[in-house]
């Protein structure tokens, strides 16, 4: 990318860059290749870009890196491929630079392992370690001083770990891409021996006491599948409950013309679509990505049941059409409180950890706009206004660029907070900010001249 190459993070007054992103996820990740790639093709008009990340290094759902588990979409849906095929930073060239291109290849499938795609990431990641500000975390973002239209923000970050001296950027856009924030149950606090699954490697590796030889896992979806999965096989002396309030684990609908809903022209159908399509659209395919699980491991998962049956030694229990009603703190673990949909029967499970797999909500972006909150427009249902660029729509005031990454569900679609779309929606938003650009510098002239 073109950027000052290790220049330390700017105090107010420093040099104002074309773009700061806040997160550095794969979403701001496939932004910061788009870039690069435009950078090296049209070096006379590059974009200035930097990044912000709470974590030490590139990390993605790390505590879900689970052996075996596979990715749910396409190699081909990677970075760049959707985009740009000839990009160098394409999931093929990094096996060929891994050395692994014939011997995936001889796998044919198009679904490569969770820890492999992480690694892809990381490679990727790595070209950019020198215009990234790992461990610092953003805490607000404000105008620069004036009366007038706002042209740039100041972007005020911390260390992640603790205390220390704040660090100021200045940008003439943003790229808000701070994730997904765990979703937890009214009145359930995450603790101890209460964990969200995105902390499941984390916390299970360090289980050295665990005196109920159980687990309780809740959620219906491919995480909480995956989790249960993973503590059968990881602790046999362990009893796994998996409680949610459907009668069984749905499938995934990943047929052909169902999965046109991924693609890059369906996020065009579905901004230009009335609200009340809008709505019917995520009811309709649903059953596309939420609260469903792949085909295969819910065969896998019905054969361990159905075996421990056999065997008279159930380590499995599918408690369906259950709710999770409370969680207390035991010695050496944690007490389910659950209860039948059906029969309203209440009762407790003692175990040695709960694991939360309820999913994730997106976080709002004005939580870090400050004033500037103020000036983003809504909707009737207080939702932020995002242009089909992905970005913000404000007053006249704010000239700005914020655009967000995710957190555009109800005007950009399903693929909102995906992979899938990733590759062509960095294009968008460097094909914007050039644009943006150019309109700036004639409004600029335009001035100039009625002052001369």
């Amino acid at each position: 990318m073109a950027a000052r190459r290790g220049e330390t993070a700017n105090t107010a007054g420093g040099p104002i860059e074309d773009l700061v992103g806040i997160g550095f996820g794969p979403a701001n990740l496939a932004l910061a290749i788009a870039i690069e790639d435009h950078n090296r093709r049209n070096p006379g008009s590059a974009i200035q870009a930097r990044f912000l990340e709470r974590q030490e290094t590139f990390g993605w759902h790390r505590g879900m890196l689970l052996e075996g588990a596979t990715m749910q979409v396409s190699f081909l849906k990677d970075l760049v491929t959707m985009r740009d095929p000839s990009s160098r930073f394409s999931f093929l060239r990094y096996l060929q630079d891994r050395g692994r291109l014939a011997d995936f290849i001889n796998q044919k499938t198009f679904f490569p392992t969770r820890v492999e795609f992480h690694d892809y990431f990381e490679w990727c990641a790595a070209e950019f370690a020198s215009v990234v500000d790992y461990g610092r975390t953003a805490v607000t973002v404000r105008p620069e001083a004036g009366d007038g239209p706002v042209e740039s923000v100041e972007v005020v970050s911390r260390p992640a770990d603790g205390p220390g001296g704040e660090t100021v950027r200045r940008a003439r856009n943003l790229s808000l891409g701070t994730g997904l924030t765990p979703s937890v149950p009214d009145g359930v606090r995450l603790g101890e021996r209460v964990w969200h699954n995105r902390d499941l490697l984390f916390r299970a590796g360090g289980l050295t006491v665990r005196p109920h030889r159980r687990f309780v896992v809740v959620g219906a979806g491919q995480s909480a599948a995956e989790c249960a999965e993973y503590l059968h096989r990881t602790f046999p002396d362990a009893e796994v409950c998996a409680v949610f309030s459907r009668y069984g684990y749905s499938p995934a609908d990943d047929s052909p013309f169902a999965n046109r809903i991924f693609d890059p022209a369906a996020v065009d159908h579905y901004f230009d679509a009335p609200d009340d399509v809008k709505r019917e659209l995520l009811a309709y395919h649903a059953n596309t990505n939420y609260s469903v699980v792949d085909g295969e491991l819910i065969e896998q998962l019905y054969r361990t049941t159905y075996q421990e049956k056999v065997r008279g030694r159930e380590r499995l229990r599918i408690l369906n059409t259950t709710r999770l009603s409370a969680v207390e703190d035991i010695p050496g673990g944690a007490r389910a409180v659950v209860r039948s949909l059906t029969s309203g029967e209440t009762f407790t499970l003692d175990c040695d950890a709960v694991v939360l797999a309820t999913g994730y909500r997106s976080a709002d972006p004005r939580e870090l706009l400050g004033d500037l909150a103020a000036e983003c427009l809504t909707d009737e249902h207080g939702r932020l206004r995002v242009d089909r660029d992905h970005r913000v729509m404000t007053t006249d005031r704010v000239r700005v660029g914020l655009y967000v990454q995710g957190s555009t569900e109800h005007t950009h679609g399903i693929t909102s907070s995906l992979l899938s779309t990733l590759a062509v929606r960095s294009g968008e938003i460097c094909d914007s900010l050039l644009l943006r650009r150019t309109e700036r510098d004639v409004l600029a002239g335009r001035d100039v001249a009625a002052t001369a």
